[in-house]
């Protein structure tokens, strides 16, 4: 198997999966682990967000208030991923940062795709035309039982969140077939303690070398 030390070239990693998978936990993690073993800087992003554009359509895209036709929020979220693209991972990887980001295409494809009704084979599309610069080298899709995420969720939730089981299931099955699709995407059980889902995570990014 690949040995992970300071020799090793920067990747840039996406953890995804259903809301309450443990992805900003599993994340954090990661990050720090990588930071030990390498001895690089790991940039830590998430999407919508970190970058002065992704937050300010974070808030729209969350707002339990505000109310978005399908093709609408895929827009607003490919909108937000080409800006933390290129404003933040692009130059990170070129000044030989690691770079892990919270959601990616696999989302765009589960929520707005499956859960959204627009469409597998549209989004993708979509997100594969409307969206340039780096490509990730793995994906990383956090498989929990709908139930357990919801529980880790807790009842308060923000407009996505509060989208209904019905909604959430679809949304699950939407990156079983992501999964299927993508051949950079691997599947991590979410179930177990930290530790042991942590060890998961490890041993497909070790993989990459």
């Amino acid at each position: 198997m690949p040995v992970l030390n300071a020799h090793s070239a920067p990747r840039f990693l996406i953890l995804d999966g259903v809301d309450g998978c443990g992805k900003s936990t599993q994340t954090e993690r990661l990050a720090q682990r990588l930071r030990e073993v390498t001895g690089r800087e790991v940039e830590h992003l998430r999407e919508p967000g970190t970058t002065p554009v992704g937050e300010a359509l974070r808030r729209l895209l969350l707002d339990p208030e505000v109310h978005l036709l399908p093709r609408a929020e895929m827009l607003l979220f490919l909108a937000a991923r080409q800006t933390l693209l290129h404003e933040r991972v692009a130059p990170a990887l070129a000044s030989g940062r690691w770079v892990l980001c919270e959601r990616g295409h696999a989302s765009t494809f589960a929520y707005q795709g499956i859960a959204g009704a627009l469409g597998g084979a549209e989004t993708l599309q979509a997100c594969r035309t409307l969206v340039d610069g780096p490509v990730p080298d793995l994906e990383l899709i956090f498989d929990l039982p709908l139930g357990l995420a919801l529980e880790r969720r807790g009842k308060e939730g923000d407009r996505i969140e509060n989208q209904g089981d019905t909604y959430h299931a679809r949304v699950a099955e939407g990156y079983r077939a992501y999964l299927e699709q993508e051949p950079r995407a691997r599947r991590i059980d979410a179930q177990g303690s930290p530790d042991e889902v942590a060890e998961r995570v490890w041993q497909e990014v070790v993989r990459l070398g």
